[in-house]
This record gives C-alpha cells, structure tokens and sequence, in this order.
C-alpha cells in the first residue's frame, strides 16, 4: 500500500492551498486518515484526521481555517488550508489507517504514510 501526496507549495498569508492524499494497492479499507505536519525544529503534530464514517477532528490552531475531507470511493483524503499563516509552513506528511490481506490472505492493519508535502506560507 502506497500514499502519494501532492498539493504544497508556496504561498502568502492569507492564501490558500489545497492538499490530496491517495492510497493506492491491495486495500480492504482505510480507517481513519489524516495529516500530520512538521514544522523546522519542532516536533511532528497532528493537523486533522477522518473517520471512514466522516468524523473529523482537528488542531486548535487550524480550527475554521483547515478542512478535511475524504473520498472513500477513490481513498482518498483532502486538506483544505484557508487563511494561511506563517505559522503552518511545514512538511505535511498525510496517513491512513489499513486494513489489508497478506498473500497468505490473513488479515493486517498497519498505518501508512504518504513522502511528504512543502507548504512555505510566507508574511
């Protein structure tokens, strides 16, 4: 199972940026899904999460600017980022929740992990 994400880039304050993560390979489901982001310095924390069932959750400090979203059908998750600040520029590393068969066809769950995205909000 493989995560690709795309969408960074760079920005001024108070821009947008639209963030996709797509997981590709043997899936039976994709529980929660998310991302985290990791600033220069500065530990890795979580930005926003997605149940299958749509439940959301999110960081205080991107509470009503961030939005996550997801399309099961093409498993698939989005991060809308609205009024960006200085403050969010970060790599932002998108995961999934797994849930697959081995080629032995027993069950496995494991988190994966997408390679990474620059976002650079500049004042």
């Amino acid at each position: 199972v493989q995560l690709q994400a795309s969408g960074g880039g760079l920005v001024q304050a108070g821009k947008s940026l639209r963030l996709s993560c797509r997981a590709s390979g043997r899936i039976l489901s994709l529980n929660k899904m998310g991302w985290y982001r990791q600033a220069p310095g500065k530990q890795r924390e979580l930005v926003a999460d997605c149940t299958i069932g749509g439940v959301t959750a999110y960081t205080h400090s991107v509470k009503g600017r961030f939005t996550i979203s997801r399309d099961n059908a093409k498993n698939t998750v989005y991060l809308q980022m609205d009024s960006l600040k200085p403050e969010d520029t970060a790599v932002y590393y998108c995961y999934a929740e797994v849930l697959t068969t081995n080629v032995d066809d027993i069950y496995q769950d494991f988190t994966a992990w997408g390679q990474g995205t620059q976002v650079t909000v500049s004042s």
